[in-house]
């Protein structure tokens, strides 16, 4: 007769967990692939545990396994030994059940809360947290090359930017039931101490380990104990406070040694230097001698003396777009306390806001949940982050400086050399300043040291000898990675900024910094150098936020920009056109937007039929819904053109649709009756698709050539458009530089407020104007 329940043996165990990992499944998700309602079961089926049959066959059928490889072979009859060993699981799991009654309020109160920074009240966790994610492969464990992680700043797909290091993530859900000894790292307020008081909760209630006792210890609190009673044992200390509730030490022994402990063991970054080395010890130690218990451990990344024998190490991620979103719902519900609708409109304000381009920078920033929410806080005050993408810079570095480990109460670490706030932030400044000039993201540990000790050689009553200041530069490389988190460790021996954008804040302050007037003035002079450089464009905007009178930086950049196609005659010709035809078309948008739409659809070329308004756009916001008759007739029009000229040596039938599409509808020339005559006659000259691809081929070798420049003269004398400026490569590249520099200009126009009302309306009125009419304005 078959059993009625069926447990797996100690090798089917092993083979289950490994083909549990191969599916990437939290034991939820196997649960339901499996169609029970609790987890409890599969918890037990990895525990050795017996279970109801059909439900341990499931399971093997659900990982591809053969449940007669995995089941524990039974034997005839049952043994004493059997019996006694069944009697003391029973007295286990009912000593377990007490244990875990007897504390349940305790944990639920000691842990379910949290005070978040600048907050005034504690939050339920649950009314905040959101589901992590961790890398698998440590970042700062990884030996790569400093060329596989040096990528510029502008987002491209196919490279592995130095911040944004691609790697596979993992739920730490999935990683927390599938390791027994886990390290969690992670940066400074990514989570650590959260996910645990979270796994804590979990556990308390049964939803994760259910067999077992959560048992939390700040590894801070427990050196601090120890060191004052001069006995540094973790498992004493253990059972001393839970002996303080009501457990007797026999009960603790027993609860250890058959492995229904979850020690959550938190800040081992956050313990003395003078503790450290007996607190890992003692983390071993327990480790070892209650090998059965789950052990999680969080620590800082970039933690250079850790090292826990046993211990599988994992990072936590930074949050993708749909986990922001999550806390942004939560944050301004819960946090802000509006009324739920309320909380969720400004909500999906925010996440729109943050998917702007313009917003990416602070996009970046709030990747991690401390960050996440300060830019949730800033942004509650005016709907907006309009002119704040500096103060939140500000704030995020004064936290990772000073006050995060204060309101935290950790000591700064004595073993380091101490520079202090104001020379950090120079320190840092500097490092900033010679790397971003280099387009550097990522530096190696050489050249970091290099850049440190040239800074102390510029300090008073700094060490002359080499060796001793190689020495302090190394403590203060540690100070800014361990202590801080502003730099931190891409790979063996290769740093960066921990954000791309505090590169950038840094180069900018390091610009500012001199308030001398000449002196500044000189750095926003060579500033203005980089103008048509999309990578220096943060710079621009963190120094126009920093400045406290920004016209005289954005006069130099309107002269600096100007000059470019100043000199050039053929460029200063097409300026003139770009204003008569601006003033040809009855539109109701400022004169430069119009300029630069006129602008936008020369500089991109005949053979390129998509256009970018965007500066069109920044200049005047209601180009972005439906175009005036002219502006739109116009666009058609080189639309149409552009796709005639990028016909091929062997046009299509797709390409020729393509072009009699593109050909305005009649009711879009009801005012240019004979533009419109002129195009049908045209359009009805191209060959009917549907032939051969040799008579296509044919006619536009015939045909083609003819054809295009007959559409073109006729759009050039009813339009004034579609000219043949033949620009030599040169003039094309200036002419791009200058279009993104007078892009610039605008949105730098629109980050300072502090400009007065007639500098600002010089640059609008003579902006993208040739020469000699900004003389006449």
């Amino acid at each position: 007769m078959a059993r009625r329940s069926l447990q797996a043996s100690t090798t089917g165990i092993e083979k289950a967990k490994r083909a549990f990992r191969h599916t990437q499944w939290t034991q939820e998700d196997l649960a339901c692939e499996v169609g029970i309602e609790t987890r409890q079961p599969i918890w037990k089926f990895f525990a050795g545990k017996p279970i109801e049959r059909q439900t341990f066959l499931e399971i093997c059928f659900r990982l591809g396994l053969d449940w007669q490889e995995i089941v524990a072979l039974p034997t005839d009859s049952i043994s004493a030994k059997q019996e006694n060993e069944n009697d003391e699981r029973a007295n286990l799991d009912t000593l377990v059940r007490a244990a875990r009654s007897h504390c349940h309020d305790r944990i639920q109160a000691e842990y379910g809360a949290i005070r978040l920074l600048d907050t005034a009240r504690p939050i339920e966790l649950e009314d905040i947290y959101i589901k992590l994610d961790v890398f698998e492969n440590v970042t700062s464990n990884r030996r790569l090359d400093k060329s596989h992680l040096n990528c510029s700043r502008v987002e491209d797909p196919n490279c592995q930017s130095c911040n944004e290091v691609r790697q596979k993530h993992v739920s730490a859900a999935q990683v927390i039931e599938t390791y027994s000894k886990l390290t969690i790292l992670g940066k400074p307020g990514s989570g650590k101490t959260t996910l645990l008081q979270y796994i804590a909760i979990q556990c308390n209630r049964g939803g994760l380990f259910p067999d077992r006792l959560p048992i939390f210890v700040r590894l801070r609190s427990f050196a601090e104990d120890a060191s004052k009673t001069q006995h540094f044992s973790l498992f004493s200390y253990i059972s001393q406070e839970l002996c303080k509730i009501g457990f007797s030490e026999p009960q603790i022994e027993t609860l250890l040694h058959h492995g229904q402990a979850l020690f959550l063991l938190d800040g081992l970054d956050e313990v003395e230097e003078e503790y450290r080395a007996e607190v890992q010890q003692q983390i071993s130690v327990l480790s070892k001698d209650y090998d059965k218990n789950q052990f999680i451990v969080s620590c800082r990344t970039s933690t250079p003396w850790y090292w826990l024998e046993k211990f599988t190490d994992v990072e936590i991620a930074d949050l993708n777009f749909s986990q922001v979103e999550a806390f942004a719902q939560q944050w301004f519900v819960n946090v802000s306390n509006n009324p739920r609708e309320e909380g969720l409109v400004q909500a999906d304000r925010f996440v729109k806001e943050l998917k702007l381009p313009e917003n990416q920078s602070i996009y970046s920033l709030a990747r991690t949940p401390l960050f996440l929410h300060l830019a949730c806080s800033l942004f509650q005050t005016n709907l907006s982050f309009a002119a704040q993408h500096a103060e939140l810079y500000k704030q995020a570095l004064d936290i990772l400086l000073v006050r995060w480990d204060r309101v935290r109460g950790i000591k700064p670490d004595k073993s380091l050399y101490q520079l202090s706030l104001p020379h950090k932030i120079k320190l840092l400044s500097h490092i900033a300043a010679i790397t971003f000039e280099q387009d550097n993201y990522c530096f190696t540990q050489s050249n970091l040291l290099h850049y440190i000790k040239d800074y102390l050689r510029t300090l008073p009553n700094t060490p002359s000898d080499s060796e001793e200041l190689y020495f302090i530069s190394e403590t203060v490389l540690r100070s800014l990675l361990v202590e801080h988190g502003v730099i931190v460790e891409q790979a063996q021996g290769i740093y960066s900024f921990s954000y791309p954008t505090f590169q950038e804040y840094f180069t900018a302050r390091n610009i500012v910094a001199n308030l001398e007037p000449e002196a500044l003035n000189r750095n926003l002079r060579q500033l203005t150098i980089h103008m048509s450089d999309p990578r220096w464009h943060e710079v621009f905007l963190f120094v126009m936020e920093m400045i406290e009178d920004a016209a005289p930086l954005i006069q130099l950049m309107q002269q600096r920009s100007d000059e470019l196609v100043d000199a050039d005659e053929k460029l200063q010709q097409f300026l003139i056109w770009l204003q008569q035809k601006s003033l040809s078309v009855e539109v109701p948008y400022e004169p430069a937007a119009v300029r630069a739409f006129y602008l936008s659809l020369e500089l991109h070329g005949e053979s390129e039929p998509a256009y970018d308004l965007s500066l069109s756009i920044e200049i005047d916001p209601r180009l972005t819904s439906k175009l005036t008759y002219d502006l739109y007739l116009d666009l058609a029009l080189k639309r149409l053109l552009s796709i005639g000229l990028t016909i091929c040596d062997r046009p299509s039938e797709e390409q020729i649709l393509a072009i009699i599409s593109a050909f305005p509808y009649k009711i879009d020339l009801d005012c240019h009756s004979k533009l419109q005559n002129l195009l049908e006659e045209l359009r009805e000259q191209l060959p009917n698709p549907q032939q051969s691809q040799e008579k296509l081929k044919e006619w536009w070798s015939t045909n083609g050539q003819t054809w295009v420049e007959e559409m073109r003269s006729q759009i050039l004398w009813e339009r004034n458009i579609g000219y043949q400026w033949q620009f030599s490569e040169y003039q094309k590249a200036i002419l791009q530089q200058y279009y993104v520099a007078k892009y610039l200009v605008v949105k730098c126009l629109k980050k300072s407020r502090e400009i007065s009302f007639s500098v600002r309306a010089k640059i609008e009125e003579t902006l993208l104007l040739p020469a000699l009419l900004k003389v006449l304005q």
